[in-house]
């Protein structure tokens, strides 16, 4: 028996529910085809409608089920990337707080006295300061809320702790792996830049308090030499 396509072909367009279920294929291989996020979510949401289209026309009910709970979440997952697309322009223009990805980390809460890492620990997240005090040891420096720590682990050797981190006052963390900050470097270049000018203001912190160490022990003389 041979297949006759123009009969076929007649015969789909004849049927809204077959449409909806070649047309959810291309989408669905243009969602795979994707480079970035937010184009592949717009891929997958308008295949995602269009499956429960052809899942309830016709009568395909796991389908409608399946595409019926993929719907909101690629919605919330396309909503949480362009707020971090807005919010991460505005932290190329000079805001360098962390607070627009708060929905990519988790909590933890702390207690005085806890070591949360130690100088030359491996390292694999940093740390958005929500609540309580801290302190980073080897520095002497107290920190407080809004502060981030641990990113300078991500390029340095081995990804080692360049620093011991402390609680000194209850508080919570929110926490983000590595692997994360990464996957959100690959989906929006612009976090990289983010990235780069928090750690320079470390660096540039460190460099400060470092000086500032060195000029008090310093004697007049060894003072007036070192700032020619």
């Amino acid at each position: 028996m041979s297949f006759d396509f123009s009969n076929h072909v007649l015969a789909v367009l004849e049927n809204p529910g077959e449409i909806a279920g070649y047309l959810a294929a291309c989408f669905t291989v243009a969602t795979y085809s994707m480079r970035t996020m937010i184009p592949l979510r717009i891929s997958g949401i308008c295949a995602n409608c269009l499956f429960i289209a052809y899942g309830y026309l016709a009568a395909a009910y796991p389908n409608l089920l399946l595409h019926s709970i993929l719907l909101p979440l690629n919605i919330v997952r396309l909503y949480q990337m362009i707020r971090l697309v807005s919010q991460v322009k505005d932290a190329s223009l000079g805001d360098l707080s962390m607070d627009w990805i708060k929905l990519f980390t988790r909590q933890r809460h702390c207690h005085k006295g806890e070591k949360i890492f130690a100088k030359g620990d491996t390292a694999d997240a940093l740390f958005y300061l929500a609540s309580g005090h801290y302190r980073l040891t080897e520095l002497g420096l107290d920190l407080a809320e809004g502060e981030i720590v641990g990113e300078m682990g991500l390029v340095a050797p081995e990804n080692r702790r360049t620093q011991s981190f402390e609680c000194i006052e209850d508080g919570t963390l929110l926490v983000m792996s590595y692997d994360q900050a990464r996957q959100l470097y690959f989906q929006n270049p612009r976090f990289g830049f983010y990235f780069l000018r928090l750690i320079s203001r470390r660096l540039l912190a460190n460099n400060e308090q470092s000086e500032a160490r060195l000029s008090h022990f310093l004697i007049p003389s060894q003072r007036k030499a070192a700032r020619a």
